[in-house]
């Protein structure tokens, strides 16, 4: 197992009270805290966590200063950086970092701390399913990296900063390898500046090790997360694998809307069982409705005498998360014209899709 899926594992475990008993990693920890929050903290270091650790060496920020006189730090690594570059890849670093950090929810970020973690497990997903063609993965690729940092949430500037080349995520401006820079970076720490930082060398390190692999997970070049499996959860399979997902949609799409109407019959859903399910049919938005929206005509017609249930799928499609506002947006489709889909959205998919327009 890797230190991302472990890290993943403690993860699922806080965030929705799944109760397991707690397997100890090497160099990190879970610590929930006052807010009940949950931290990563450093085994040997009470006041240390993975995600606070480099705020030591947050640049300074050149936007409030009319003429910077400094260089950035790796300079000597980066000649073409400059501080405003600088800048964006430490905020990159900070909301990588922050993927593994429990936040309390409230209705106000519900919505941002869903679509970024499951943009990250898709984007972690993404390279191994071989029923896409090349281009809808890179389609896919660009849209979830998109609303991963679009939803941390992240300033307008690193939001068009970084892209994929052949793969590897490149800071666009300068063609920065970000694996090199941030290894680069953690180096440089470990020589030149350990005498700002309580974290031992080791330390240090293991963040080196972690962030490297969150940065490689999305993009596609880890093994892939799995979500553990629970009892009740039978269709987990076509989470953790989505060209299964794919190919038993692509054979019989009345079945994939059973399963909905099933889970939605259960009553005795917790929460970790309820996140598969948004998981799932966030799916059916990334993987189906993006270049098949029309299915949706479909999934309505199959709940034509159960509109209680039909409704429940469709607000949930539309205001779970924004993936819909920005596939309407790209395809050029008018909501306005589907009365259909309409006629079922509650007062928070009105606010969303129909006030706008």
């Amino acid at each position: 197992m890797t230190v991302l899926q472990e890290v993943f594992d403690h993860y699922l475990n806080i965030k929705f009270n799944r109760g397991l008993p707690a397997v100890q990693m090497k160099d990190f920890e879970y610590v929930l805290l006052e807010d009940t929050s949950a931290e990563l903290f450093f085994i040997d270091h009470e006041q240390g966590t993975f995600l606070e650790w480099a705020e030591a060496f947050q640049p300074q920020n050149p936007h409030y200063v009319q003429k910077p006189d400094w260089q950035p730090m790796l300079t000597s690594c980066f000649k073409q950086l400059d501080v405003y570059d600088e800048q964006v890849c430490y905020y990159l670093l900070y909301t990588i970092n922050a993927t593994t950090r429990i936040i309390p929810r409230n209705p106000y970020n519900k919505m941002n701390d869903f679509m970024k973690n499951y943009c990250f497990f898709q984007l972690a997903q993404l390279e191994h399913v071989t029923i896409l063609s090349k281009e809808q993965k890179q389609q896919l690729k660009d849209f979830l990296f998109f609303f991963y940092l679009y939803s941390h949430p992240v300033n307008e500037e690193t939001l068009y900063a970084f892209s994929f080349k052949e793969g590897t995520l490149i800071h666009a401006k300068t063609n920065i390898n970000m694996e090199q820079y941030f290894s680069h970076y953690h180096d440089y720490i470990c020589q030149h500046k350990h005498d700002r930082t309580l974290l031992t060398p080791h330390e240090i390190n293991a963040c080196k090790k972690l962030t490297i692999e969150l940065l490689r997970s999305i993009e596609g070049k880890s093994k892939r997360l799995v979500m553990p499996f629970e009892d009740g959860i039978e269709y987990l399979h076509l989470i953790n694998n989505v060209d299964d997902f794919l190919h038993m949609f692509n054979q019989n799409n009345k079945a994939f809307y059973q399963l909905l109407h099933s889970f939605l019959c259960d009553h005795q859903s917790n929460p970790y069982h309820e996140h598969c399910f948004s998981m799932l049919l966030q799916n059916y938005v990334t993987y189906i409705l993006t270049f098949h929206f029309d299915d949706l005509i479909q999934l309505i017609a199959y709940f034509h005498d159960l509109p209680s249930i039909g409704r429940m799928i469709i607000n949930k499609i539309f205001v779970d998360t924004i993936f819909m506002q920005k596939i309407l947006k790209e395809a050029n489709i008018n909501i306005h014209h589907y009365p259909t889909i309409i006629e079922f959205f509650d007062e928070d998919a009105r606010s969303i899709y129909l006030d706008e327009q």
